[in-house]
C-alpha cells in the first residue's frame, strides 16, 4: 500500500509540475492547411475533404496562391517541399529555378569587373528558369491520389470569379505599383491600382491553368504557353529559351535530418541553405539550457545571435547547388566541428563578425516568399516554401499568360564577396553557371518528437527565414508557447554580415537592447516591422492539430 501511495504521489507531482500548454490558434481534429491567404487554405482543405491527401492539397494550395497571392505565389518561380508520410518515411523535392543555358558567371559585371546595380534584380536577365509547375506535377506523380484536373478546377474558378483585395494586399500593390509599371509597361493588365474590397479577376491566368490542366506538364514547358513565355522573356531582354524549359526537371533530395535534445528535425538540403544552417544553430545551442534563460532574455538573444553569426558565415561560403559543387557536409554536419565553432563564445562580450570567418575545411535570399503547411487526416505532412524572390519577382508581368516572373538570378553570387538584395555575401560555391540552381534560404521543416509528428513549420523572409523558423521551434519546445503564440512572438535576426542584430519594431525592450550594447553588440535602429511570416501546425497531445497563422500577414489556418 505504501509503494502504491508513493507511486501515486510521484505521478501526481510530475503531472502537477508539467505545464499544460493551451492552444490559442485554430484547432481541428482531422486535417489542416495554413497558408498566406484564406482562399488558398480553403481550397487546399476542400481537396482534403474530398478524399485527397496532403500531396494533392500541396498542388492545390501552391497553384491557388498564384491566384490569391501574386506577391509571392507563382507559376513563374520555384520552391522546396519537405514531406513526412504517416509511416514515418521522409523526403524532399527541389523545384528551385535554374540559370539559363546561356548564363555566364560575369553576366552582371561591367568592363571593370564591378557589379552593375539592379541588373540581377530587374528586367529579363534577372529571370531564372521556372520550376513551380514541374514541382507540383512531380509531387502529384509520386504521391497524388485525385485526378490532376479535379485538383486544378477550383483554382481556375478562383481566377475567373476573383479574389477580394485585403487592406494589406492593397498596401503592397501601391508600394510596388511604380516598379511594376516601369518593368512591365504602363499598359499592363495587372491590377496596379486598387483599394481594399475590390475584386481582382485573372482571366489570362485561368486560360493558362486550363492549358496546364489539359496538357499536363507539357502544357507549361512545351506548346503555346512555352512559346509565349519564351518570346515574352526575350522581348524583355532575357536569355531563357525553349531548350531551357524543355530541359528543366524537379529533383528529389535527401533532407537534412538531425536531433536536438529529444526532437528530430527534418529540413531542406542544398541548394537550400536552410537545413544545414538550422543544424549548426541548433547544435551550437544544444549544450545550453535555454528554458532557464527565459524567452527573448538577454542571455538567450546573445546565444541565438552568436550561433546564427557562425552558421551564416559557413552558409555563405560553403553552400551551393550540390549538382555543381562539392559541399563538405560530412564535416559541416558533425558535432565536433560545430562545437569548435563556439569555442570563443562568451556571455561577457560580443564576438565581432570580422573575427568570424568560415570554418577551416580543407576544400575550397527573399523577404517576399511564401510558405504553407499541411497535415491530412492520415497523418501525412508537407512543408512547402515557394517564391519569386523579390516582391512580385522581377516586377515583370506576362499579360498574355497572367503571372509574374521571378528574379531568382540575384540569389547567385554575381561576384564573390558582393552582397545580394538581402545583404547576403556569397562565394565561389554559389557562382553563376548554366543550368545551376541558386542558393536559397528557404527552410521548410518538419519536426518529430518521440518518433511522432510534432510540428510542420516554415516561413518567407529571405535571409531571415532560417532564424524565423529556428525561433518558432524554440518558442514551442523550449519556452512552452502555443503554436499561435510561437508564431506571433517578436523575432530577431543576425546573419554574420552586416554585423548587427535586427529586432522587430515591437516586442523588445530598450533595457534589453541597452544590455546587449553594454557587452558590445551592434543593433540596427532602422524600423523593422516584419521578420518572416511563419505558417505552422503543431500536433497536440490528444492528436488534434493547432494552426499558427502569422498575424503579420493575411495568413489563415483552416481545418476540419
Amino acid at each position: 500500500m505504501r509503494i502504491v501511495f508513493i507511486l501515486g504521489s510521484l505521478v501526481l507531482f510530475i503531472s502537477c509540475g508539467q505545464k499544460k500548454i493551451q492552444p490559442t490558434g485554430v484547432v481541428s481534429k482531422n486535417a489542416m492547411v495554413v497558408s498566406a491567404r484564406e482562399e488558398a487554405s480553403k481550397i487546399g482543405l476542400e481537396i482534403l475533404k474530398q478524399g485527397g491527401n496532403a500531396f494533392d492539397a500541396m498542388v492545390a494550395t501552391e497553384l491557388a496562391l498564384a491566384v490569391a497571392y501574386p506577391f509571392a505565389g507563382n507559376l513563374g518561380g520555384g520552391g522546396f517541399m519537405v514531406y513526412r508520410k504517416n509511416d514515418g518515411s521522409i523526403g524532399a523535392l527541389d523545384y528551385r529555378e535554374k540559370a539559363p543555358i546561356a548564363a555566364k558567371r560575369d553576366m552582371y559585371l561591367d568592363s571593370l569587373g564591378n557589379v552593375i546595380p539592379g541588373k540581377s534584380i530587374y528586367g529579363g536577365l534577372s529571370i531564372g528558369v521556372p520550376g513551380t509547375i514541374a514541382g507540383v506535377f512531380e509531387t502529384h506523380r509520386a504521391f497524388g491520389s485525385l485526378p490532376i484536373k479535379e485538383i486544378i478546377a477550383p483554382i481556375i474558378e478562383l481566377a475567373e470569379t476573383g479574389v477580394v483585395v485585403t487592406k494589406k494586399q492593397a498596401l503592397r500593390l501601391e508600394k510596388y505599383r511604380e516598379a511594376i509599371l516601369r518593368e512591365t509597361g504602363e499598359q499592363t493588365h495587372f491590377y496596379n491600382q486598387c483599394i481594399e474590397g475590390d475584386t481582382l479577376r485573372y482571366q489570362a491566368l485561368a486560360e493558362t491553368l486550363k492549358q496546364i490542366s489539359k496538357e499536363g506538364l507539357g502544357g507549361f514547358y512545351e506548346g503555346p504557353v512555352a512559346d509565349k513565355l519564351v518570346d515574352f522573356i526575350q522581348d524583355k531582354g532575357g536569355i531563357i529559351t525553349k531548350k531551357d524549359l524543355l530541359s528543366y526537371n524537379a529533383a528529389w533530395r535527401q533532407p537534412v535530418v538531425f536531433n536536438y535534445k529529444d526532437l528530430k528535425l527534418i529540413s531542406m538540403s542544398p541548394p537550400s541553405s536552410g537545413g544545414v544552417t538550422l543544424y549548426q544553430m541548433f547544435k551550437m545551442m544544444e549544450p545550453y539550457k535555454l528554458s532557464d534563460y527565459g524567452h527573448n532574455s538577454q542571455k538567450y538573444v546573445q546565444l541565438f545571435t552568436e550561433a546564427a553569426r557562425r552558421a551564416y558565415a559557413d552558409r555563405n561560403y560553403f553552400l551551393g547547388d550540390p549538382d555543381f559543387v562539392d559541399i563538405p557536409l560530412d564535416v559541416l554536419l558533425t558535432k565536433s566541428y560545430v562545437e569548435n565553432r563556439m569555442d570563443n563564445f562568451s556571455f561577457d562580450k560580443a564576438t565581432s563578425s570580422s573575427d568570424i570567418g568560415h570554418g577551416q575545411i580543407k576544400i575550397m535570399e527573399s523577404q517576399e516568399t511564401t510558405h504553407y503547411s499541411i497535415v491530412d487526416k492520415e497523418g501525412n505532412a508537407v512543408s512547402v516554401t515557394t517564391t519569386l524572390n523579390g516582391a512580385y519577382g522581377s516586377k515583370i508581368y506576362c499579360d498574355e499568360l497572367g503571372f509574374f516572373l521571378n528574379n531568382e538570378m540575384d540569389d547567385f553570387s554575381a561576384k564573390p564577396g558582393a552582397p545580394n538584395m538581402f545583404g547576403l555575401t556569397g562565394a565561389e560555391a554559389n557562382s553563376i553557371a548554366p543550368g545551376k540552381r541558386m542558393l536559397s534560404s528557404m527552410t521548410p521543416t518538419i519536426v518529430e518528437k518521440d518518433d511522432q509528428l510534432y510540428m510542420v513549420v516554415g516561413s518567407p523572409g529571405g535571409s531571415t527565414i532560417i532564424t524565423a523558423v529556428a525561433q518558432t521551434i524554440m518558442n514551442v519546445y523550449e519556452f512552452d508557447l502555443s503554436m499561435q503564440e510561437a508564431v506571433n512572438a517578436p523575432r530577431l535576426h543576425h546573419q554574420w554580415k552586416p554585423d548587427y542584430i535586427i529586432f522587430e519594431t515591437e516586442g523588445f525592450s530598450e533595457d534589453l537592447k541597452d544590455g546587449l550594447k553594454s557587452v558590445g553588440y551592434k543593433i540596427n535602429t532602422d524600423p523593422t516591422p516584419i521578420l518572416g511570416k511563419v505558417d505552422a501546425i503543431k500536433v497536440l497531445v490528444n492528436g488534434s492539430l493547432e494552426g499558427g497563422a502569422d498575424k503579420r500577414g493575411d495568413d489563415t489556418a483552416v481545418g476540419y
